[in-house]
C-alpha cells in the first residue's frame, strides 16, 4: 500500500510558542514544517519584537526604514511562517489563567526567556506539570537552567565568545572573530527540536512528558569539542587555523586568477592526486611533505606551493581538474547567488517569503526544512500571521469556547 505523502510527521501535535528572536523561533519553525500546530503567544503591548526590526518588507519591496503600517520585519516573515498568532498579557491573572487552560490541551511548550522569568510569571514547568503531566516543556537559554551563569543575559555573539568558538575562528595572526551567521541561536534551536522529538517518542511509551533544558553555550561546545583543542598547545598548533582543516594538509582556501576555491587532501589518495594535478610528483618523497603529520607541521610551505599553482588557473579550470582527479573541491560561492544553483533549485531548499496582507511576486528568500522524507510532507507554505489573527480560532478549537 502506498503512503499518503500529504500526511505530515507531527500532525495533531499542539505547540504553545513563547519564544522570541531566533533560537526558540527556529525550533518552532521546524515543528511547524513537520506539521505541528504552532501557536505564537505575543505580548499585546509589543507584538513580536522582530516584526518591527529592519530590514522591512512591504508593497515597495525591501527597505531599512518603515514607510507604511504594512511594512513588516523580514526576520519575522521568515521565522513565523506556518504559525498561528494569539496575544496574551501573561503578567495579568486573566491571561495567565487562559494560557494555563491552553496548556492543558498542549503537547509541547517552547520558551527562550531568561532564566527565572517563567517562574515569576507562574507558567514554568512545575506549574504546568500539575495540570498536564504529558506536557513536554522546552526551555532554551544562553547558559542553561543550572550553574553559576544560568541568569546571564545572552545573545548569539556573546555565546560565540563564551563557548570559545570566536577564539578559534579567523586567521592565526588576526583577532578572534564571530562566524558569519547566528549559529549559536540556530544550532541551539535545532538541538531543541531533537530533544522535543525524542521526548515525544518517550511519552508514547511512558505517558509522561519531560522538561528539556537547552543551553546555547552547551550546544556549541558539544560540537566544537570534536576537535582536540585542549591538546593544541602540546602539539604546537595554532588554535585559529583560518580556512584550513587541521587534520588535513593541504586543505585550504586558495586564490585563483578570477576568484577563490577550496580544495584539499582528505586522504592519502587525494594527496597523491594533488601532486599529479599540480605537476609536483616529487613532493611525495619530500622529507617534510611525505607523510600527513609532516605536512600538517609544514602547512604554510605546502599551502604556498599549492597556492602558487592555483593563482595561475581560473576557478572553472581548478574545479574541472579536481573533478577529474576526484579531489574534494568547491568554488567560494556568493551567498546572495546561491539560489541560482541548479543543485539548490532541484533540492527546493529555498522559497520566496510571502507577506500576510498581499502577494509578493518576487519576495526575499527563506530556507525550507532541510530534511526530506519519502513518505511524509514537510512544508512552510503559510505566511507569517498577522497580530492576534487566530485568537478566536484557538479558543474555539482548543477550549471549545469563545472570547
Amino acid at each position: 500500500m502506498e503512503c499518503d505523502i500529504s500526511l505530515r510527521p507531527l500532525e495533531d501535535i499542539k505547540v504553545l510558542d513563547l519564544t522570541r528572536f531566533l533560537s526558540g523561533p527556529q525550533t518552532t519553525l521546524f515543528l511547524a514544517a513537520l506539521g505541528a500546530e504552532v501557536v505564537k503567544i505575543d505580548d499585546p503591548k509589543t507584538g513580536d519584537p522582530v516584526a518591527a526590526a529592519p530590514p522591512f518588507v512591504g508593497k515597495n519591496g525591501v527597505s531599512m526604514t518603515r514607510s507604511s503600517a504594512s511594512d513588516v520585519g523580514l526576520a519575522f516573515l521568515k521565522r513565523a511562517r506556518g504559525k498561528k498568532s494569539i496575544e496574551l498579557d501573561l503578567k495579568t491573572e486573566v491571561d495567565k489563567n487562559l494560557f494555563l487552560r491552553l496548556a492543558v490541551s498542549a503537547d509541547v511548550i517552547v520558551e527562550n526567556f531568561r532564566y527565572g522569568v517563567t517562574k515569576r510569571l507562574g507558567i514554568d514547568y512545575e506549574q504546568v506539570k500539575k495540570i498536564n503531566k504529558k506536557i513536554i516543556y522546552c526551555s532554551i537559554t544562553g547558559y542553561g537552567n543550572t550553574g553559576p551563569e544560568k541568569s546571564k543575559k545572552a545573545f548569539d555573539a556573546t555565546v560565540q565568545a563564551a563557548s570559545g568558538l570566536m577564539s578559534v575562528t579567523g586567521q592565526p595572526e588576526g583577532t578572534p572573530s564571530k562566524i558569519g551567521s547566528s549559529m549559536a541561536d540556530t544550532i541551539a534551536g535545532t538541538f531543541a527540536l531533537s530533544g522535543i522529538l525524542a521526548s515525544l517518542i518517550q511519552r508514547n511509551r511512558t505517558g509522561i512528558g519531560d522538561f528539556i533544558d537547552v543551553s546555547m553555550n552547551d550546544c556549541l561546545i558539544s560540537l566544537l569539542y570534536d576537535e582536540a583543542w585542549d591538546c593544541f598547545d602540546e602539539l604546537g598548533l595554532e588554535k585559529r587555523q583560518g580556512n584550513r582543516i587541521m587534520r588535513f594538509s593541504p586543505f585550504n582556501f586558495y586564490s585563483a586568477a578570477d576568484g577563490g576555491v577550496v580544495f584539499g587532501a582528505a586522504t592519502e589518495k587525494d594527496w597523491l592526486a594533488i601532486t599529479e594535478m599540480i605537476g609536483r610528483k616529487e613532493l611525495r618523497t619530500s622529507p617534510i611533505f611525505g607523510d600527513l603529520g609532516n605536512r600538517i607541521n609544514n602547512a604554510n610551505q605546502i599551502d604556498h606551493i599549492v597556492g602558487e599553482w592555483a593563482a595561475k588557473q581560473k576557478v572553472s579550470q581548478i574545479v574541472q581538474l579536481c573533478e577529474e582527479f576526484e579531489i574534494p573541491c568547491s568554488p567560494v560561492n556568493d551567498i546572495a547567488n546561491i539560489a541560482k544553483s541548479l543543485q539548490i533549485q532541484e533540492r527546493g531548499i529555498l522559497q520566496k517569503v510571502q507577506h500576510p496582507d498581499f502577494h509578493l511576486k518576487d519576495g526575499p528568500l527563506a530556507g525550507n526544512f532541510p530534511v526530506k522524507f519519502s513518505s511524509a510532507k514537510t512544508s512552510l507554505d503559510q505566511p507569517a500571521p498577522t497580530r492576534n489573527e487566530h485568537f478566536e480560532e484557538i479558543l474555539q478549537n482548543w477550549l471549545n469556547t469563545k472570547s
